[in-house]
């Protein structure tokens, strides 16, 4: 079957044959991921985006999506999906409140039998790690209420496809960054991190890079299997801060200890440095075939000019 990741790969362009019958797929979240996958959905799928937002129509349309008003919140907007494709991409984050994913579940009602779907979850499913690289095979262990949400989500599609004959693959997903989607703001403001003794290690993904694997899983996913689509980078949190700001010409980020940077960072960004593990990328890499446009951070800064 022709996949466009395999023609944008080669240089390739569908031609009129490949287009006489396009399979339809529903595109569930239409953020910046979602944004960067529709060229590469599009030349093969009738793609029906929804949004909540009528001003995203116009921008949706451009790149070849048709855009369905629906919102995840309001499960009485979303019969009109009923059976409207066979393919899914599921990028809708969780409501910020709760245990449940009350989305997916109000998705999941109305989600077609036997259709294919691909999930975009996240590594903090997993919990602290202290440090150790971990593979698919490793148990769950969420530490806060925003990846038990996740957790409910992945079971609730597990449970769906199982009772409908359908397919779902789960992409565990960690840090995204872009060249528009880097830490600039946080070392302007001279944002402390934590000294290397108290570190923890992260993993990250370049938007564009996950994209790619989201319509290669589409095609590839094994039924029910969970992948990590992480590149090789191995930095720990403040080391990665440096090296945006060693790249933009910013300032280092002042180095505190784990107490004292509790002191003066909200919560939230406090639970993100009280999580470290390195995520192992083989099973994606050997069974989706990716072949990473940035295979680390590094590689990407050095190609992207940020020096302002």
């Amino acid at each position: 079957m022709w996949c466009p990741v395999f023609a944008y790969n080669r240089g390739m362009k569908p031609n009129h044959r490949m287009r006489l019958a396009h399979p339809r797929l529903l595109l569930i979240g239409c953020g910046d991921v979602g944004m960067r996958l529709l060229p590469l959905l599009c030349p093969r799928f009738r793609v029906f985006a929804v949004t909540r937002d009528a001003d995203r129509n116009a921008a949706l349309r451009a790149l070849g999506a048709i855009p369905i008003l629906a919102d995840l919140d309001q499960p009485a907007s979303l019969a009109r999906l009923r059976g409207l494709a066979d393919y899914v991409v599921h990028l809708a984050p969780p409501r910020p409140d709760g245990m449940l994913d009350v989305r997916t579940r109000n998705l999941a009602a109305v989600l077609p039998a036997g259709a294919r779907l691909v999930y975009v979850s996240t590594s903090g499913v997993y919990g602290d790690c202290g440090g150790a690289l971990i593979d698919e095979t490793r148990t769950v262990a969420p530490n806060n209420a925003r990846a038990a949400r996740r957790v409910d989500a992945e079971r609730v599609l597990r449970a769906w496809a199982n009772r409908s004959g359908g397919s779902a693959a789960i992409l565990r997903v960690p840090g995204i960054y872009a060249r528009e989607r880097l830490p600039l703001k946080r070392l302007r403001e001279g944002t402390p991190a934590l000294r290397p003794e108290d570190d923890v290690y992260t993993n990250h993904i370049q938007a564009d890079d996950l994209a790619r694997i989201i319509a290669l899983a589409l095609f590839r996913a094994r039924p029910g299997r969970v992948y990590h689509a992480t590149d090789d980078t191995r930095l720990k949190m403040a080391d990665y801060f440096d090296a945006v700001a060693d790249a933009s010409g910013l300032p280092r980020a002042p180095r505190l200890p784990r107490a004292a940077l509790r002191e003066v960072v909200s919560p939230l960004l406090m639970s993100y440095m009280s999580e470290s593990r390195r995520l192992d990328n083989t099973r994606m890499r050997r069974e989706l075939g990716v072949r990473l446009r940035y295979p680390d951070v590094g590689h990407a800064l050095a190609q992207w000019a940020l020096v302002e």
